[in-house]
């Protein structure tokens, strides 16, 4: 019934009152199709603009990532696991677990004695017993701890669960090995500043004493020189000045020479001499001045050896150690030789049976003003100046020594 009653009633309508009829909701619903259509461009438009905003931001945190030459990590604290995200250290030696790592491993790839730190650590910030991580330590390369790079890790918390404990962390971490190379030669050379201070003041006493000891002797045995009598007298008298007159004048020479060979402005003379004829002119220059009961002799290689070096260099190095195996050898004796060459290098030694030279100050014994013996004469300057003409010359000094049993000290050059 309800059927033809509709119909009868749209048969009585005019065509054009149909028409205005059904165009009411075609007109409605395309107005609501442009005003969403709007709305969604709206939201697509905005939707865009976040995600090339976001690829932006991804684009300069990876740019950051990389210049700093960080890696990222984050630890999922119920699991206790560790995922490392990205990766720019440039080495291929760096830790770097598999995703979903116990955390307890990290503390184990760390040197024994960094492992328990790094580990409490850990455990502190994943428990919240810390607001902040930052810990520096060593990483092993290998299983051993001999080998290692440093590391400096940061951390923080990204997410926390209804109880305001740390459910996720975030944290990165870089190799630091040049800047700690960098400290440690800062320490060293703050060391040795300190050192050389030091050095500098017992230089300037020992120099004190050294030069007037002998300065007084010339002064005191000059002033008595015109009243002595007897012949004999004034030849010992003279004797003894001239012998403080050669101590004086080593000592000043000392402090020349090695401000001269360390200025450069010192050049090579080369010339090509017998080897032999001089060593045995060193060995009578120090015969008598050698203690009672000493011997000194020559042991050779080679019945003869022509070599072309700085002559003057090699006889002031000659002089230093032949001079203090005299000065510390009381009994025993003194040899001056020199080894077969080996290529177109030579050795040349002086062995004593004097004092030794304990093994902790044998390499000591060539820095400036050091001594071992501080109530022996000497400005410490001796080995220091021949250390440094031997490598003016291409060439190294050494010491072979046992405490009480004596040293032997060698010069080797290129020849």
């Amino acid at each position: 019934m309800l059927e033809l009653f509709l119909l009868s009633m749209l048969n009585s309508l005019s065509t054009e009152m149909v028409v205005w009829l059904v165009g009411i909701p075609v007109l409605a619903v395309a107005l609501l199709l442009l005003r969403y259509q709007h709305r969604w461009g709206r939201e697509l438009t905005d939707e865009l603009a976040q995600l090339e905003k976001l690829k932006k931001h991804n684009i300069e945190y990876e740019f950051v990532l990389k210049a700093m030459k960080l890696c990222t990590w984050h630890i999922d604290v119920p699991e206790r696991t560790i995922t490392y995200d990205n990766d720019y250290r440039e080495r291929s030696d760096c830790f770097t677990p598999v995703p979903g790592t116990p955390i307890d491993e990290v503390s184990k790839a760390m040197v024994t004695a960094d492992q328990e730190r790094i580990q409490k650590a850990l455990d502190d910030f994943c428990a919240g017993k810390t607001e902040e991580y930052h810990e520096i330590s060593r990483v092993r390369i290998g299983q051993e701890d001999s080998t290692y790079y440093w590391t400096e890790s940061y951390a923080t918390v990204s997410a926390r669960d209804g109880e305001g404990l740390p459910k996720k962390i975030v944290g990165t971490s870089m190799r630091i090995d040049e800047r700690k190379a960098m400290e440690a030669a800062l320490v060293e050379a703050r060391n040795k500043a300190e050192e050389s201070d030091r050095l500098k003041s017992a230089f300037i006493a020992n120099m004190s004493h050294e030069i007037r000891t002998p300065l007084n002797a010339i002064i005191g045995f000059t002033s008595v020189l015109p009243d002595m009598q007897g012949e004999e007298e004034r030849k010992e008298l003279i004797n003894l000045i001239q012998e403080n007159n050669q101590k004086l004048l080593r000592i000043i020479d000392d402090v020349i020479n090695i401000s001269k060979i360390e200025s450069g402005k010192e050049q090579l003379v080369m010339s090509t001499f017998e080897l032999n004829e001089i060593l045995h002119a060193v060995a009578d220059t120090y015969m008598p001045q050698l203690q009672e009961g000493v011997k000194m002799s020559t042991l050779f290689a080679q019945g003869s050896l022509n070599v072309t070096t700085d002559l003057n260099r090699l006889m002031e190095v000659l002089n230093h150690l032949v001079s203090n195996a005299v000065k510390f050898t009381a009994q025993g004796s003194i040899i001056i030789g020199y080894d077969t060459p080996k290529g177109k290098r030579l050795r040349i030694w002086v062995q004593d049976t004097g004092k030794g030279i304990a093994a902790e100050h044998q390499e000591r014994v060539f820095e400036r003003f050091f001594k071992v013996d501080e109530f022996i004469p000497g400005a410490g300057l001796g080995l220091s100046i021949c250390r440094t003409m031997a490598y003016s010359m291409g060439g190294d000094v050494g010491v072979e020594s046992k405490l009480g049993e004596g040293s032997k000290f060698w010069l080797e050059i290129p020849v």
